[in-house]
């Protein structure tokens, strides 16, 4: 295996002869390149020297252009239509070298499990290949090996690629403002996890528990007696891929209908999971002969947690509004970068956003024009989505590419209106009222907990500093504000625990609940509108009561 410093050259030489001198430079690889000559690159521009580049340094070089073709937030259209074009297809490890890692791997040689071993792989990639298989009592599979050698290879170039990361954050203003370190670290653990083979049979398994009992969708299972990390052996999937000419000649109704069925899976996933599907690209969806969507390949996927949903629930009501104000701080709280030169005019850009589809419906908006343009905002005022939601958002933009090849007339913001209305608005839901000022409360008695600290502090830092003189007549109407805000904190959280009491007494024991039901009822509204009198009554203009 090369040194690393021979490794850094062989980068620097490469992007130098594919006339990607600049690059090299920003990356801090000048002194490296400078022994490099430059080749011949033709009437290629700038995005196809990269993809070249990418693919002569190899697989994680690939999968990096892949990743970065998910990120419209930051690379113009010309840089993603070249870099989606990224294949990581390699020449196949021979079979005896597959044969001896499975031995290996499960103790045994691939009779031993299986009934029958294809020795012509299915498919070969960067990182392993697939090989055909039957178990012995007939199933089906598909058994996935990782290539030698590739690990280490990988985590050198890991390594490298969050260095090169650094240098360029340095080196290049606009750069550093898209805050790439943390987009290498978001890339290097998407790619270790890629490696294991147990992660992405627990992510196949976890698709399958969400679609359980769903008809229409067929998710593989996983044989785990025969998987380890570096083999995995998961049930086969047969049927005619969404792009085939057999799915374009089927009747519309048909085409129809599989659209509709691959959007709701989708968001089913998106919506009502939280655990999504990164690369449903056609080759990854079959349609079995009973019309059931199969999917494949489950070594990208993402989350959302509880919080990206809550943000992105509020950007989609902020949207519903047509609040270009709101719409801009709710951008700038998901932005990774929240660094804004400009506020002022990205809300202007945002209400010219807004009136391009003021007075449509959304059936009538074609969700990738609309979702591209607003990423060309994103991106003019760098703002940076969070990977998962790039990834989400190229995976909407697959998603409708996909409908418009099965219908020309598919519309994706159509298909997904229901769901996305009702995240929007799940946060106004009354059931999450107790957790909403449980957390209010909380967040009230930590800032009480640590103010003597802070006081003490901002006391400690003036006691050499300059001479504040304040009258008490500027002071009191700030201690009366004080006063009442700390009274509303207080209420608030005696109403949280008196809900939270409530909530944890129907859980523990539902039929005193039952007997005491109408007597907790009538004490609740009654508690909801004191204190809704009460801070209706503090919030007034005219309160304004002087201290004794």
């Amino acid at each position: 295996m090369t040194t690393h410093f021979e490794r850094y050259a062989e980068v620097a030489e490469i992007l130098v002869r594919h006339g990607l001198e600049s690059l090299a430079t920003g990356l801090g690889l000048e002194r490296l390149h400078m022994r490099s000559a430059p080749g011949s690159t033709g009437r290629l521009g700038n995005p196809d020297r990269l993809v070249q580049a990418l693919e002569e340094l190899g697989p994680t070089f690939i999968k990096l252009g892949q990743v970065l073709s998910t990120r419209p937030d930051m690379l113009p259209p010309n840089y993603l239509a070249a870099l989606s074009r990224l294949q990581d297809g390699t020449s196949p490890v021979p079979s005896d070298v597959i044969r001896s890692l499975i031995a290996q791997e499960l103790g045994a040689s691939p009779e031993r499990f299986f009934a029958d071993f294809s020795d012509v792989p299915l498919a070969s990639a960067s990182i392993g290949q697939a090989h055909a298989a039957t178990l012995h009592d007939g199933t089906a599979v598909v058994v996935k090996v990782r290539k030698p050698g590739v690990v280490a290879q990988v985590q050198e170039d890991l390594e490298i690629l969050q260095n090169l990361a650094h240098q360029a954050s340095r080196n290049w203003p606009v750069v550093a403002d898209y805050n790439v370190e943390s987009v290498a670290a978001a890339f290097a653990a998407t790619l270790r996890a890629e490696l294991d083979y147990l992660k992405e049979g627990q992510n196949a398994e976890r698709f399958a528990n969400n679609f359980a009992g769903d008809e229409s969708i067929h998710i593989p299972k996983v044989f785990w007696e025969t998987t380890t990390s570096r083999v995995l052996t998961i049930e086969r999937i047969r049927g005619l891929k969404i792009d085939d000419e057999a799915v374009r000649s089927m009747p519309l109704v048909e085409r129809d209908q599989l659209a509709d069925r691959a959007t709701r899976a989708i968001a089913k996933m998106i919506f009502d999971d939280g655990f999504f599907h990164a690369d449903p690209h056609p080759g990854n969806l079959f349609i079995e002969a009973t019309g059931r969507i199969g999917l494949i390949d489950f070594g990208m996927v993402g989350e959302l947690d509880d919080r990206l949903r809550d943000q992105l629930g509020k950007l989609l009501f902020a949207f519903s509004r047509s609040d270009a104000d709101r719409i801009s701080r709710r951008l700038i709280q998901l932005s990774v970068n929240t660094n804004i030169p400009d506020r002022e005019r990205l809300v202007r850009d945002i209400g010219h956003f807004i009136r391009q589809y003021e007075g449509k419906l959304l059936g009538e908006i074609q969700l990738s024009a609309l979702v591209t343009t607003l990423l060309t905002i994103l991106r003019t005022h760098r703002l940076q989505l969070p990977t998962e939601l790039a990834m989400l958002t190229k995976m909407i933009l697959m998603t409708e590419g996909m409908g418009v090849r099965l219908n020309p007339e598919f519309n994706l913001g159509e298909a997904l209106k229901p769901y996305a209305g009702r995240l929007a608005f799940e946060r106004l839901n009354p059931r999450k009222l107790p957790g909403v000022l449980k957390k209010w409360g909380l967040d009230a008695a930590d800032f009480g907990a640590e103010l003597p600290e802070i006081l003490e502090h901002v006391l400690r830092n003036l006691d050499d500093g300059p001479e504040v003189r304040l009258r008490s007549d500027d002071l009191m109407p700030l201690l009366a504000r004080a006063e009442r805000i700390g009274n509303r904190l207080v209420a608030g959280m005696i109403l949280a625990a008196f809900i939270r009491g409530i909530g944890d007494l129907t859980t523990a024991d539902r039929d005193r609940f039952n007997s005491w039901q109408n007597r907790l009822l009538a004490g609740g509204v009654g508690a909801l509108g004191a204190m809704g009198g009460y801070l209706a009554w503090t919030s007034r203009p005219g309160a304004r009561r002087p201290l004794a």
